[in-house]
């Protein structure tokens, strides 16, 4: 995982942002599809 993405995803954690957390974890979720 990039530093970048986990110093916005432990950002997002410290002010209990759920939206930004979903947002992060779709990010998340597309990069890893379609990095293979």
């Amino acid at each position: 995982m990039p530093n970048w993405f986990q110093a916005q995803i432990q950002k997002a954690f410290l002010e209990k942002n759920r939206h930004q957390i979903k947002i992060l974890n779709q990010c998340w979720f597309y990069y890893q599809k379609f990095r293979l």
